[in-house]
């Protein structure tokens, strides 16, 4: 997707964003919940956005090989609280800057911006055994650059879940089934993950991950994650994450920050 373009779908939905004039903002619980993101770790969130809000989380990631760094931001998604238990989401497309490293490093990859996405999320229950379920649905269309989009359009399926074990420690993952194109064919690629989490104070957490992708072709990849976020309003929060994992022999190494927030955009009655 060319930038201009892209620049002018955020600046569209920012703008979509602003809470009527005429509307008072809720004062029910729902919407007095503090924001729950679907970062900084690979494994979403279980629950969905408050009814009527949109909340708006990105972020910046430097990931490294020995032969290859990208850096890579927005990482901008978008949701909307279409229902209780149901949200819209918009992935805005990223921009990838690729830098070659090394002496054997060979031709650089282009750069560009990657594809757009569409989904939506459906929270299930209540579930026995105090379970928080969802699914998420979306669809990856090819607006990217030539040389980072993936030239078709890209399903996928996601089954966040997650249980608090104590007051202060939680657990959870999610079962993904990804089928990007590449090379003009499918590659049906699962990814299971699990994650432990920790509140250290009521309003920082820390989280310990783990993610696998498993491709139809192509060796498997593994990810060692950690993180923090900062909950610096019930409105914001602020997160920090880290990882070091294998792909096809070689160790990568990933380093994130992100900010993300929550307005209110329709009263709820």
């Amino acid at each position: 997707m060319p930038a201009r373009t892209s620049i002018a779908l955020v600046a569209f939905v920012l703008i979509a964003m602003e809470p009527l004039p005429a509307q008072d903002q809720p004062k029910g619980a729902v919407a007095a919940a503090p924001i729950a993101t679907d970062r900084p770790s690979v494994t979403d969130s279980s629950v969905v956005v408050p009814t009527g809000s949109i909340q708006v989380e990105n972020g910046f990631l430097d990931s490294s090989s020995q032969a290859l760094r990208t850096l890579d931001g927005p990482e901008s998604l978008i949701r909307f609280g279409l229902l209780s238990k149901t949200e819209l989401r918009f992935y805005v497309p990223d921009y990838y800057y690729n830098q070659t490293m090394g002496l054997n490093a060979g031709p650089m990859p282009g750069a560009g911006f990657g594809d757009m996405a569409i989904g939506v999320k459906q929270q299930l229950g209540p579930t026995p055994g105090r379970f928080d379920v969802s699914v998420v649905f979306y669809l990856s269309m090819p607006t990217g650059a030539r040389a980072i989009s993936s030239h078709g359009y890209d399903p996928a399926v996601q089954v966040p879940w997650s249980r608090a074990l104590t007051p202060k420690w939680g657990l959870g993952g999610m079962l993904s089934l990804y089928c990007p194109t590449q090379d003009g064919r499918r590659n049906f690629t699962f990814e299971p993950t699990i994650v432990l989490n920790r509140q250290l104070t009521g309003p920082w957490s820390a989280f310990a991950e783990y993610a696998g992708d498993f491709s139809q072709r192509g060796g498997p990849r593994d990810l060692l994650h950690f993180g923090t976020a900062l909950t610096i309003s019930p409105q914001q929060q602020l997160d920090f994450h880290a990882g070091v994992g294998s792909l096809a022999g070689t160790t990568y190494y990933l380093l994130g920050f992100g900010y993300s927030f929550r307005i209110q955009a329709i009263r709820q009655r």
